[in-house]
């Protein structure tokens, strides 16, 4: 099974049948919605809204732990994570669909791990993102003319507000190329889980005091929705290019990980 993270409109891809929406409890509570399971030649595919549907859970409030482990129960082995980024390298534009190799984590008050009572576990997170993932979205960019921006680090911040000037120099500073409010925890508690996870993020705005305009939450849902084509397009070709098997270091993320 492959599961995608993202909002309203994401599953509704041509070719995919939705047969079920299968609500999950978890020890860590409950997801943000019901899963959508569907299938796609032959592909089991579970889709969940990050922030519920109606959107309406802020991404401070989300509960990243039961929506991951949610995904590991249905018996998920790959995530695909789409985001809403703004843009702070320059090069970067507004509709530019990003596949970040790396993750910057400022983020504050949300549970990143599911070890944190008798066990320790500290799990390699060198490379945030899987490799193989990766380059599946690589070669579905390739076959079906979408491009698709291969390296670029995403910072990932708390929210709801968004930034001001002088932090977005900051981060630039610190090397990263788009902001974002989700992209953490989601990474890391897959990789404790030994899920394969990458993200797909779409710049939907320069991030503030690139462009001298305001930001609005609108403008966002705007860009989101002008992008979803090609993110349903993408999604189609990647998940007929990823191979049954796994090789990559994800699937045993936990081994010597254990104190």
């Amino acid at each position: 099974m492959i599961g995608v993270i993202g909002g309203s409109g994401v599953y509704e891809i041509e070719g995919i049948v939705i047969k079920e929406e299968r609500k999950v409890s978890t020890p860590f509570g409950e997801p943000s919605d019901a899963y959508r399971i569907g299938e796609i030649a032959g592909i089991e595919i579970a889709f969940l809204p990050r922030h519920g549907s109606p959107h309406h859970i802020a991404p401070h409030k989300i509960n990243y732990r039961a929506n991951i482990r949610g995904f590991k129960d249905l018996g998920a082995e790959r995530i695909i994570s789409i985001n809403a980024v703004g843009g702070i390298n320059r090069k970067l534009k507004p509709g530019a669909i990003v596949i970040p190799d790396q993750i910057i984590d400022l983020t504050e008050g949300r549970e990143r791990t599911f070890y944190d009572k008798e066990d320790i576990v500290h799990v390699d997170f060198t490379e945030p993102y899987c490799p193989e993932l990766r380059a599946a979205i690589f070669s579905a960019g390739e076959k079906s003319g979408i491009d698709v921006v291969k390296r670029a680090t995403y910072a990932c911040v708390n929210g709801p507000r968004l930034e001001t000037a002088a932090e977005i120099r900051a981060f630039g500073f610190l090397g990263a190329d788009v902001v974002g409010m989700t992209g953490m925890p989601e990474a890391i508690l897959a990789r404790e889980l030994e899920i394969c996870f990458t993200g797909l993020a779409v710049v939907t705005n320069h991030a503030a005091g690139i462009s001298k305009t305001r930001l609005t939450a609108t403008e966002v849902v705007m860009k989101m929705k002008e992008a979803t084509e090609r993110i349903k397009h993408l999604l189609k070709e990647t998940f007929a290019n990823i191979s049954p098997g796994r090789n990559c270091a994800c699937r045993d993320a936990l081994k010597n990980a254990k104190m």
